[in-house]
């Protein structure tokens, strides 16, 4: 199965009504264990680069090339994506690299200047054929930008996607990055007044806060794209200190992080069903 372009992941997904998992990678084995999970589950999904995991690596090209040939292998359609992306020379840098589509994040911007900025990404990415996510409210926990309680606006939403000319859009419903407990209070009608006046899909960021149950009701009140990261970081983690612990002899990373990589393989697997990636 070839390396497909994001709107065929989302766009079928949001016709249909069902969810398009989105996973972040830190380390190829995060790459390899997202698709290993994916197959396992039998549904399309999009590996996630952020700007922070290219910062880790110190550029985009090693890692960027290494996921993309990693989704090309994979045996069910997987995108690849540029998320929380902040400096423009970086979205061209993903877009030559074959990436199907960039989170272009101006959110830190006053309205107007995200607008402009947005804009301007979004016509460029066009050009090339790259699908654009962009945000407007905040979510919260990013960098201590944005305020937790914040919520984005149906109508403001519906101008700032008329504005900007972007293929999805994520909102701030109730969750925020970077939670390692399921307590995030996601505000169900709030989506549904977004899917009612937006016309494009909606991306839901902070996933990782989410209590399960509301994952599939998140995808059913109206959001498309799921995104998770933090929740895989606790298996990948929790796996090697667990794998040390019952094995302190053990010296070879390989063997540590092979099992860290089947943790979230069997994560992956569990969370594409909760949030209806697949209608089956």
């Amino acid at each position: 199965m070839p390396l497909v372009a994001t709107d065929e992941i989302v766009g079928p997904a949001a016709r249909a009504g069902l969810g398009a998992g989105a996973f972040n990678v830190i380390q190829i084995e995060h790459a390899q264990a997202i698709v290993a999970g994916a197959q396992t589950a039998d549904a399309p999904v999009i590996l996630q680069l952020s700007e922070n995991a290219v910062r880790y690596h110190g550029a985009l090209a090693a890692i960027g090339r290494a996921v993309v040939e990693v989704a090309r292998a994979a045996r069910v359609p997987v995108a690849v994506h540029l998320d929380h992306a902040t400096e423009p020379a970086l979205v061209r840098e993903a877009v030559g690299l074959g990436f199907g589509s960039v989170m272009f994040d101006a959110s830190g911007l006053p309205y107007d200047g995200n607008v402009a900025a947005t804009a301007a990404v979004v016509a460029d990415c066009h050009a090339h054929g790259v699908w654009v996510e962009a945000e407007l409210g905040e979510v919260g926990g990013k960098d201590g930008v944005h305020a937790p309680g914040a919520r984005t606006d149906p109508a403001e939403a519906a101008a700032y996607v008329a504005a900007t000319g972007v293929d999805a859009l994520a909102v701030a419903v109730g969750t925020s990055h970077a939670m390692v407990v399921k307590e995030a209070v996601v505000d169900l009608r709030l989506i549904a007044a977004l899917r009612a006046a937006v016309p494009v899909p909606l991306v839901l960021h902070g996933s990782s806060g989410v209590p399960e149950a509301d994952l599939t009701r998140v995808v059913e009140a109206g959001l498309t794209k799921v995104n998770i990261a933090t929740h895989l970081n606790v298996a990948y983690t929790r796996a090697i200190r667990d794998h040390l612990a019952s094995h302190p002899e053990v010296v070879d990373p390989r063997r540590y992080v092979a099992a860290a990589r089947d943790a979230v393989a069997r994560e992956v697997a569990r969370l594409l069903k909760l949030v209806r990636a697949t209608a089956s």
